[in-house]
């Protein structure tokens, strides 16, 4: 029997937590329907700056107060915005998680949002979006979501400059009146608690708690194609996106399989073919991605100039080359990569609480560990290359930065 808990408030809001019995800690995720494509159109970024300022006072407390009884529980936490959410994990002695629970639900439900916390804030996120000149490879991931996914989903996670530059206090906080609401709001913990008194003690901090946000529609299809942005460097940066199933889907664990025989570790395909073999690029690899909406595979490759031609053409080859199907060998080792990565991921409390969270959201439940671990033992050559071949490598997007576009004749 499944040692999982479930509980929805009347307002909506969802609690899923596992007990660990081994640990000594416990960890929490809140995600809340404040992601960026919950975000006003002429106020992209909004997210981004509503989860730097909910770190500065929460409730009745001050950023400094707020912070130091955080402090004085032992408690480490962070915020992320994602497409769909804006999180707030956290890690903790599962002893001090009944005192540290109002102090964190205060950041979602009630933070100060300071006047004097709007510059500093405003400043960080204008940094992040600056810092990606510095850093191509994430910024080829950022121009891949805005050419291939269609509105909003093709926003960065990071915002729009020009509309961080202008927003208004009065702005980020009717964002989060609008947003950090408990409908579509899930709380995901694991590791050492009391499950009867956590469902009263969530009940009592966001049971009286109401709102509700819209779900979200798909807007105009995106471009595809081919994006070159130039820069005057050695170095080019090579990305390419391309559909795939949704998370949603029973096949997704097909499609994740497959990317680990791309991309499982030094024994993969593009590892072995593209970098080893040839030599062509310093760095390659591909990975699944997915939501409720759909699903992608999403591959990057950093090389020279002199060598961009090649990697882009041996790379897509090799995406699409999948569709031939695999063998057994590769299954057998993608397999117990992927088991490996859940069982170190069990042993985590903040990495459980994080995936009851999201399985809530994608799958209607949390999923135990043997489930997941058990769904990977069930694939078989068989499915995989029959699914392979009746899923092949469609139409891609191609993204480069370098000092002269490439010709995408694999596209």
């Amino acid at each position: 029997m499944s040692s999982l808990q479930q509980h929805q408030y009347d307002n909506g809001l969802i609690l899923v937590a596992e007990p660990m019995d081994a640990a000594q800690s416990a960890a929490i995720t809140m995600l809340a329907p404040a992601g960026v494509v919950a975000e006003p159109d002429d106020r992209q970024g909004a997210a981004a700056i509503l989860s730097e300022m909910i770190c500065r006072g929460a409730g009745d407390l001050d950023a400094r107060a707020h912070s130091e009884a955080l402090d004085q529980l032992g408690v480490r936490r962070d915020t992320d915005v994602q497409s769909t959410h804006l999180s707030v994990s956290a890690s903790m002695i599962g002893a001090k998680l009944p005192e540290s629970l109002p102090l964190l639900t205060d950041m979602i439900r009630r933070p100060a949002l300071p006047d004097e916390g709007l510059e500093p804030s405003r400043d960080l996120s204008l940094q992040a979006i600056d810092a990606l000149e510095d850093e191509p490879q994430q910024k080829v991931f950022v121009l891949m979501r805005g050419q291939h996914f269609n509105q909003p989903f093709d926003r960065s996670l990071l915002g729009c400059a020009e509309h961080i530059e202008k927003m208004t206090l009065a702005q980020v906080r009717a964002f989060h009146e609008s947003a950090a609401v408990p409908g579509g709001m899930i709380v995901g913990i694991a590791g050492r608690f009391d499950w009867d008194q956590l469902r009263d003690d969530i009940g009592d901090l966001l049971g009286d708690w109401s709102g509700d946000v819209p779900a979200v529609e798909l807007g105009d299809p995106p471009p595809r194609g081919y994006r070159h942005e130039n820069a005057d460097t050695t170095q080019v940066h090579i990305g390419v996106i391309y559909d795939a199933v949704p998370e949603t889907d029973s096949n997704s664990v097909l499609q994740r399989t497959a990317a680990s025989v791309l991309s499982g570790g030094m024994g993969a395909r593009l590892f072995t073919e593209v970098r080893e073999k040839r030599g062509l690029c310093y760095a390659v690899f591909a990975n699944y991605g997915s939501n409720k909406h759909f699903g992608a595979m999403l591959s990057y490759a950093g090389t020279t100039a002199a060598r961009a031609q090649e990697t882009l053409d041996v790379l897509t080859a090799e995406l699409r080359r999948i569709s031939d199907g695999v063998e057994p060998d590769e299954l057998a080792r993608a397999v117990i990569g992927m088991k490996s990565n859940l069982v170190m991921q069990g042993e985590s409390t903040a990495a459980r609480a994080y995936a009851i969270a999201t399985d809530q959201y994608l799958h209607g439940r949390p999923r135990t560990l043997d489930e997941r671990i058990a769904e990977i033992d069930g694939v078989t050559l068989d499915a995989i290359n029959g699914y392979l071949r009746d899923h092949p490598a469609g139409d891609m997007t191609i993204v480069t930065i370098g000092p002269q576009p490439l010709r995408p004749g694999g596209s």
